[in-house]
């Protein structure tokens, strides 16, 4: 089939050879799933290492969030079956980008987006990942803050508000990211994250079952406020959707993790995506529907922060969250570095040569500009709901605006007989960049008007 050939760039730089490119723009998941040796990458990855691999790309932070997502839904009911419909999306956004990654060879989303919708459509996606990324980031900050404060009150058996100096909350986070954060961000490679990555999962899952067990045997001074039955309105289940994209996005990530499989096929594909939807959705849910029917209306927008901070077993929790985040912060920043970069090289019209003697410069400059600043947005940031909220609409133009506009460049292109599997693939996808713009629409102008608000 033929689809969109616009892959000129703006200064001359552009190159038919899509390795190159995607070497310059190449997700945080390339590193991890490529193998070093050439008869290694030829064997590539399995089924069920890739779908190790999406569950890990998605599972994270996000999590802490999804009680108080449900109780801004409405409650359990409204939460679960907003996940169940988005799922079907979800699964089918993964599927297309795979398609679309086969018949334009391209490794990486924005390639991806490039090579299909064009230019602009392009340029569009690179700054939506870095604006997605940067804002990830700050989030992880704020979680690093939030759990270091319980845990340090828990160790030294101090209240929150009356501890000494050093256990004052952006004391902590500064120095956590000065010292721990900021060495493993300069760095040229994350080739660290495929040992990090089991204890990612590892941790999200401990997360899940301390909640769940929380619920079931709850302590004594536990006692949930008010549980929400249904929405107050129709338009409150909106509410529940920035966290829900934010959790289940892991769009960017799978492109090269499809491109790491030994069967390059959309079938294998299909099991892959499913099984570790499946996956994220029973952890989500379960954490979702426990933290909030243990709590109630009152849960934090972070779910570990409603728990005494002298429970050991959330105590562990915490801990595990704090590494998962300390190890993702370089990931995610590695991916928006990655992005800024190839602007960059665009913009400028710089030969690969001059690119390669001024990368270390250029890399510790971006990596000292983005650390700082996220660092002091963090600083002076509430709570992850608030983040959560701006960057979980740019969430949903992964999931269902860029792979809409993939199928549906993607079909218009064809030039075989239109027959109604055609036209009900062109529908599908208006429907999906539809939705998805009015997601990103509404969750944004909403969680804008409260900031100015409140």
């Amino acid at each position: 089939m033929a689809i969109n050939t616009d892959i000129e760039d703006w200064a001359g730089i552009g190159s038919s050879d899509s390795g190159e490119r995607a070497w310059l723009l190449q997700s945080p998941s390339v590193d991890s799933v490529r193998q070093p040796e050439a008869e290694e990458r030829s064997r590539g990855v399995s089924p069920l290492g890739a779908v190790f691999i999406v569950v890990n790309a998605a599972l994270g932070a996000g999590l802490l969030n999804f009680p108080a997502a449900f109780s801004m839904a409405g409650g359990v009911t409204a939460g679960v079956m907003l996940q169940m419909s988005m799922l079907i999306f979800i699964i089918t956004g993964l599927v297309i980008l795979a398609y679309c990654s086969l018949v334009s060879n391209e490794a990486t989303y924005q390639e991806v987006v490039r090579a299909t919708c064009g230019k602009v459509s392009g340029v569009l996606c690179e700054v939506a990942i870095a604006v997605y990324t940067f804002g990830t980031c700050i989030a992880f900050f704020i979680v690093i803050g939030d759990q270091l404060d319980r845990l340090i009150a828990a160790v030294a058996h101090v209240s929150d508000s009356a501890g000494p100096w050093y256990t004052d909350r952006k004391f902590t986070i500064v120095l956590t990211a000065v010292l721990v954060i900021l060495p493993l961000s300069i760095p040229k490679e994350i080739s660290f994250q495929k040992y990090a990555s089991t204890l990612s999962v590892m941790g999200t899952f401990y997360v899940t079952i301390v909640v769940i067990v929380k619920y079931i045997w709850p302590n004594k001074s536990t006692s949930p406020d008010y549980v929400l039955t249904s929405s107050a309105s129709w338009t409150a289940v909106f509410n529940a959707m920035p966290t829900i994209c934010f959790g289940f996005q892991c769009h960017v990530s799978c492109v090269p993790v499809f491109n790491s499989m030994r069967r390059k096929e959309i079938k294998p594909w299909v099991f892959v995506v499913t099984l570790s939807m499946i996956i994220c959705l029973f952890v989500y849910t379960g954490t979702g529907v426990c933290g909030y029917l243990t709590f109630g209306s009152s849960v934090s927008q972070d779910v570990l922060m409603s728990y005494p901070p002298d429970d050991v077993a959330v105590a562990i929790a915490r801990a595990f969250i704090v590494i998962c985040v300390v190890t993702s912060y370089p990931i995610l920043h590695f991916c928006g570095r990655a992005v800024i970069e190839g602007l960059w090289l665009r913009f400028r019209g710089e030969q690969v040569e001059v690119c390669v003697r001024r990368e270390r410069r250029r890399r510790i400059l971006q990596t000292l500009v983005w650390f700082v600043v996220t660092l002091i947005l963090a600083l002076f940031t509430p709570d992850i709901g608030r983040v959560i909220s701006l960057i979980g609409g740019l969430a949903a133009c992964f999931i269902f605006v860029f792979p809409g506009l993939c199928l549906m460049q993607a079909k218009l292109s064809e030039t075989d007989v239109r027959t109604p599997s055609w036209q009900g693939l062109v529908v599908f996808s208006i429907v999906m960049v539809t939705l998805g713009t009015f997601i990103f629409g509404l969750t944004t102008s909403n969680s804008i008007y409260k900031d100015v608000v409140h």
